[in-house]
């Protein structure tokens, strides 16, 4: 078992769903961007999706599009964030995820980008502009280091392109909530039952969902067989800190 998976069935196992914060890497700034992770990651978070920022985050929403490029400003690049991890290897329990474009990972080569990530202690990636058919390069170097490219599914996500990944597909299923960009949102739509249900007949693989969770309650409208394994939460842990409030204040809420 995959060591996300793995992660993700023990939280599951303690009768609740993975928690998986995302944080743009240098936010909210450079200098409390690692401490903020470390926090993150003593209260309670399963997995960590650490962002690379990038200058056209095209699935972003504004908060973490301006996250990204605050970053960028302050010098926040691939090679730092790789270097920063190799320093604290061994010293974060969660499992760890590089959620980022495509045009980053290329200009990094992907034989040294795996290796360096795994040197890092990275167990996974997320490439929302990788489409599965040009994907098998990235996939077959990380395969190499036993680092998982996640796949993603939405609600556009037929049953037959569902199939193709579950040949490949490692870790956890990132499964989108929602069409268009990531963000907080009041509700979730009806439609995201029948997305998570349709996933779970095909994939053997945790669901992790994300894109709009703001808190533990919005879970509550699903029906058990369609509750996802895991959540993901970005936009609301972002405005969360923007407010200089504790990290460890908006996990408890999760608890």
């Amino acid at each position: 078992m995959h060591v996300l998976e793995k992660k993700i069935r023990e939280a599951n196992s303690a009768g609740r769903p993975a928690l998986i914060p995302f944080l743009t890497a240098g936010f909210p700034d450079r200098s409390t961007f690692w401490p903020t992770l470390m926090e993150l990651d003593e209260n309670g978070a399963d997995v960590i999706e650490i962002g690379v920022p990038f200058s056209d985050p095209v699935a972003d929403g504004p908060v973490v599009e301006e996250a990204s490029r605050r970053a960028l400003m302050e010098g926040v690049n691939l090679h730092g964030i790789l270097k920063e991890l190799r320093e604290r290897k061994g010293l974060i329990k969660a499992g760890l995820v590089l959620m980022g474009y495509l045009n980053p990972f290329l200009q990094y080569g992907f034989d040294k980008l795996t290796r360096d990530a795994a040197a890092g202690g990275v167990h996974g990636f997320i490439v929302p502009d990788l489409p599965f058919e040009e994907s098998e390069a990235l996939r077959t170097a990380l395969k190499k280091e036993g680092i998982a490219l996640i796949p993603l599914v939405g609600p556009n996500t037929d049953l037959d392109r569902m199939q193709l990944y579950t040949t490949v597909g490692e870790g956890y299923v990132y499964v989108v909530s929602v069409m268009g960009v990531t963000g907080v949102r009041e509700t979730l739509p009806p439609e995201v039952v029948s997305t998570v249900t349709r996933a779970r007949s095909v994939f053997r693989l945790p669901l992790a969902l994300g894109f709009g969770l703001r808190e533990k309650k919005q879970l509550d409208a699903f029906p058990t067989p369609a509750r996802p394994d895991a959540v993901v939460f970005g936009s609301a842990l972002l405005r969360h800190l923007e407010e200089g409030l504790p990290a460890a204040e908006f996990m408890a809420r999760w608890h």
